[in-house]
């Protein structure tokens, strides 16, 4: 690659990973989240298509969604949950099961949407584009994975409270080493899926839409 194309290439990593985050966070625009979101997921999956598509099956690797697999994820996703609900205990508990308590017709619909109008697009982004695309700059797997991580918590600073990105880097970390391993867009928006309704279903959900702390 020329430097050329490496400095554009850093230009759009830049504008995409701490441009459009840090105008979202300076202009409060926290409300509009899904629609930055599947705009930059359009831009992402142009840019993908164009540079590195080559076939569906490739991108999904539903073959990946296997016991092998799985019985890595759900484990560690018990252990995680069970830390989630022990934080909220101890930080929030006047927001323990709110979603079921007050809005139970809404969570049942958030269950069945969140997976795909946030947790696709965002595993997407982070790591189906992030891994391809940017790959140059951090050429060792435990690099981008946290890189991963880095720019996928900041992209959850715009709900200006502590427990968001925190969480979210956490998280970053459990999808880019998942999709790591298998270059699977099904099996990480699952794992996604997972933890994000667990998380609306016990109360965190509430500092991912708007909530201040």
């Amino acid at each position: 690659m020329s430097s050329r194309s490496r400095l554009i290439l850093a230009l759009e990593f830049l504008l995409l990973c701490v441009g459009l985050p840090t105008v979202i966070i300076v202009y409060r625009l926290a409300a509009e989240m899904l629609l930055f979101l599947w705009a930059a997921a359009l831009y992402c999956g142009i840019v993908y298509r164009l540079k590195f598509h080559r076939g569906w099956g490739e991108v999904w690797r539903w073959g990946e969604v296997n016991w092998a697999n799985l019985r890595v994820i759900l484990p560690r996703f018990v252990l995680v949950a069970a830390a989630m609900v022990a934080f909220l205990y101890f930080y929030d508990p006047g927001r323990m099961l709110y979603l079921p308590r007050e809005k139970a017709g809404f969570m049942l619909i958030l269950f069945v949407a969140y997976p795909l109008l946030s947790a696709l697009p965002q595993e997407f982004i982070f790591c189906t584009f992030f891994f391809a695309r940017y790959q140059l700059f951090f050429p060792a797997q435990w690099a981008i994975v946290g890189a991963s991580a880095v720019v996928f918590a900041y992209a959850h600073v715009l709900f200006i409270n502590p427990v968001a990105p925190t969480l979210s880097f956490v998280g970053g970390l459990i999808f880019a080493s998942t999709y790591a391993k298998t270059r699977s867009l099904a099996l990480v928006t699952i794992e996604h899926a997972l933890y994000g309704n667990f998380l609306f279903f016990i109360g965190l959900g509430w500092y991912f839409y708007g909530g201040r702390g």
